[in-house]
């Protein structure tokens, strides 16, 4: 952990849509002074562009900048890897953060984290947190759901990680989409156990 920020959370944005998660999520973190490492796959990356108004670059450091520059990080607060690069912190258990979420979470990563294949850093970063019991929040977007991806949500509930759907609830009565996405990075940020103001607690006046 650098000094002078919170724990180091680990942040992965796949292939699955809902990059608005990920990226409110990473505003969100920010906001709260944690250290941030990103990681963003390849599909991702097109996923986006397609959903969003910018397409970030894909080069490790300049995405950095960027991200940076959009939410008012610290600088050094936020830190990108690239998709293998296995001397990063994450890729070990000495220098895994203090959670990891992968947000959203694609049924391919899924399938790759709930069998170990560790292919990528994202999938090797996932198993690191279920080896050494750190939080592991999956955040899938997908619909319906075969028995192959709730074969491997349950293999992965059973090894100690928290899924996540990427299902919006209504009794907030949300007036746009962006109320939407925070009912979900709220819910992210209570399993992480971080205070956000996104979203009453129910039964909170």
């Amino acid at each position: 952990m650098t000094e002078g920020f919170n724990a180091p959370i680990s942040v992965a944005l796949t292939g699955a849509s809902g990059a608005q998660y990920g990226l409110r999520l990473i505003e969100m973190l920010v906001a709260a002074k944690h250290e941030v490492w990103v990681m963003v796959s390849k599909a991702a990356h097109m996923v986006i562009a397609t959903e969003t108004d910018e397409a970030l670059p894909a080069r490790p450091e300049r995405l950095a900048e960027v991200l940076e520059k959009r939410y008012g990080a610290t600088p050094g607060q936020l830190r990108c890897f690239a998709r293998e690069d296995w001397m990063a912190p994450v890729a070990s258990g000495s220098g895994a953060a203090a959670a990891m979420v992968i947000c959203p979470c694609s049924t391919g990563t899924l399938s790759a984290v709930a069998t170990g294949a560790s292919n990528n850093l994202i999938e090797r970063a996932a198993d690191v947190a279920l080896k050494e019991r750190r939080k592991l929040v999956l955040v899938p977007r997908e619909t319906p759901l075969s028995a192959i991806h709730l074969e491997h949500m349950l293999s992965l509930t059973r090894m100690g990680a928290v899924i996540l759907p990427a299902a919006p609830g209504f009794y907030h009565q949300p007036k746009c989409v962006e109320d939407m996405v925070d009912f979900i990075v709220a819910r992210i940020l209570n399993q992480l156990g971080i205070e956000q103001q996104l979203v009453p607690r129910w039964g909170d006046d």
